[in-house]
């Protein structure tokens, strides 16, 4: 699996596990827009423990006679936390909801009507509240470490890093992503070659994000960068860096890596070299991606934190902090810890 490198590597960290139990991850979802009280589609805001998205999505179906396919949701939450998130269930009225707390373990925080069902991706992102246990050092200690780092990360923001959630159990996915994209791997199952590709798009996400912080580029912008407004979400060639660059380091932009595909809009000059390069030393050309039918897109490169909070329990170490959809708090958490992988700080349960 792919090593990555720490972004406050001078900075030592407190060691340490996550998840020892649900209570110690705590996320919730912030939805993308609030229900309005009026429509054909009952949103339900549920807290559960030991139960993965999918799991409550087909309980809920189950309970009410519902096809699971008609259950919406705007992202995907593991079990091994304690998670709040929205739920859309067709046809049902705010009332239904009594229901769910006298069949299933779960607490409804409320219930009401909307016109369209949830749909993944209708998020602004998620509040983390987590709690690190099993440190290398006392907790006054790992608090007077976190806090430079976490000093660090404000001012600067970081890379926003794949996790290792994104390769597969054993690591191997962005691999035989690769050999579907050269011709080989699994031929008929649509669904796996495309999860297996999009492994291996994220990993060349991940090597170009290194290449950049190696270089010394991660607080610059370069000519040709294609960024990302902050507010708006609308994105721009960068034709003069120097212009844009104090925008770029008040948060108020930043630059985007790319997801290779046939249709991705690809960054110019400076920039487009960098992307040109790795994809060469990957072996690869834009054919590959037409002919696996890989449209491809753009990530921002940098994940902007300007609030962490940090606390201490008993013999623990405790922070929150929001993330915007589609990025990892095991790339935040392993700043603080110096774990080199996941699959080290979350060693006490493993994988769905």
């Amino acid at each position: 699996m792919q090593t990555l490198p720490f972004f406050t590597p001078n900075l030592p960290g407190c060691g340490g596990q996550l998840k020892a139990q649900p209570s110690h991850f705590v996320v919730e979802e912030i939805p993308l827009y609030e229900a309005s009280g009026q429509g054909a589609h009952l949103y339900l805001s549920i807290t559960r423990e030991g139960w993965n998205t999918k799991r409550v999505a087909d309980s809920l179906a189950k309970l009410y006679g519902i096809n699971g396919k008609d259950v919406g949701y705007a992202g995907l939450k593991d079990r091994h936390a304690r998670s709040t998130q929205t739920f859309s269930l067709p046809g049902l009225a705010p009332s239904d909801a009594d229901r769910i707390e006298e069949k299933l373990p779960f607490s409804v925080n409320w219930a009401r009507c909307h016109n369209n069902k949830l749909k993944v991706g209708h998020l602004l992102g998620n509040r983390f509240r987590i709690t690190v246990t099993d440190m290398d050092v006392p907790a006054d200690e790992a608090l007077c470490r976190a806090q430079p780092i976490a000093t660090t990360l404000k001012q600067r923001g970081m890379p926003n890093f794949f996790g290792a959630q994104r390769f597969g159990t054993d690591g191997t996915n962005a691999a035989r992503g690769r050999e579907v994209l050269l011709g080989g791997g699994p031929h008929k199952d649509k669904w796996l070659r495309k999860l297996l590709i999009s492994a291996y798009q994220s990993q060349l996400f991940n090597s170009y994000l290194t290449r950049r912080l190696e270089r010394g580029l991660f607080d610059h912008l370069l000519l040709g960068d294609v960024a990302k407004k902050a507010d708006t979400g609308g994105m721009f060639d960068v034709e003069d860096e120097e212009v844009e660059q104090p925008r770029y380091e008040r948060g108020e932009i930043h630059f985007t890596g790319p997801i290779y595909g046939k249709k991705m809009w690809p960054a110019k000059k400076v920039a487009g070299e960098l992307e040109r390069e790795i994809l060469e030393e990957a072996g690869l050309t834009e054919e590959n991606w037409r002919r696996a039918r890989t449209q491809g897109t753009r990530r921002p490169g940098r994940l902007w934190l300007p609030e962490i909070s940090l606390g201490t329990g008993d013999s623990t170490l405790e922070l929150a902090f929001f993330l915007p959809k589609g990025s990892y708090a095991t790339i935040v958490l392993r700043e603080f810890t110096k774990n080199k992988s996941a699959a080290i700080i979350e060693k006490r349960y493993g994988k769905d």
